[in-house]
């Protein structure tokens, strides 16, 4: 049994997230998005992205093609676990690299 104490600070039931431009010309669409889906696969954590008042499961290619995102979109993306950082920060990166395109 927990001890009644004070509630829990505001920012410890924050869940971490960023907001990202998609570069890719394609935006979140056949292999940019499986390559983000693979890579939100590979944390334990929960992770969803929201766009335009939609949110997915990125751990789903349908989910995430559902989304529609197109290049210059912005999405945020939430992730809550135990390697929560870890996995924004991957997807971050995977988007600053355009997802393996060449220029």
């Amino acid at each position: 049994m927990r001890a009644q104490g004070p509630p829990l600070p505001e920012e410890s039931l924050t869940v971490p997230e960023i907001t990202i431009k998609i570069r890719n010309k394609v935006g979140l669409h056949a292999r940019p998005a499986s390559l983000f889906v693979q890579t939100a696969a590979g944390f334990k954590s929960d992770i969803t992205v929201h766009h335009r008042g939609a949110s997915a499961n990125a751990k789903s290619i349908l989910h995430v093609l559902s989304l529609g995102v197109s290049e210059g979109s912005e999405i945020t993306i939430r992730a809550e676990g135990e390697d929560a950082d870890q996995a924004l920060k991957a997807l971050e990166d995977l988007n600053a690299k355009d997802f393996g395109q060449q220029a």
